[in-house]
């Protein structure tokens, strides 16, 4: 599955003006990794943002929808629409709330190569 890939570059900008992050292909669409952790992605021509299980009925409130996987309800991830992310402030926002979560994790630890 594609995802939109000038969102995507608007979304590295947001993402670069608070931390270091890696890429990651992940459910069809774009993972952005700050500190170990996903913070945001793109999939299709929504934002995904990380938000935690704390954040999600706020998020939730602030316009964002749930995801799903199948059937599965992604509790602590949403989805932001493009009609919202249109509005470069709005992208931000979004972006940085879940680059602020991944900040506020401890890094995974890295996993033992495999031989």
């Amino acid at each position: 599955m594609a995802y939109d890939e000038d969102l995507a570059a608007r979304v590295r900008d947001a993402v670069g003006e608070r931390a270091d992050f890696t890429e990651q292909k992940m459910f069809g669409g774009l993972a952005i990794m700050v500190h170990t952790h996903m913070a945001v992605g793109v999939t299709r021509d929504e934002l995904m943002v990380h938000v935690g299980t704390e954040g999600y009925d706020a998020a939730l409130a602030a316009g964002a929808h749930e995801l799903r996987m199948g059937e599965r309800v992604m509790r602590g991830m949403v989805g932001v629409p493009a009609a919202v992310t249109a509005d470069e402030d709005a992208l931000r926002a979004w972006v940085h709330r879940g680059v602020d979560l991944a900040l506020a994790s401890p890094p995974k630890p890295a996993k033992p190569a495999k031989h």
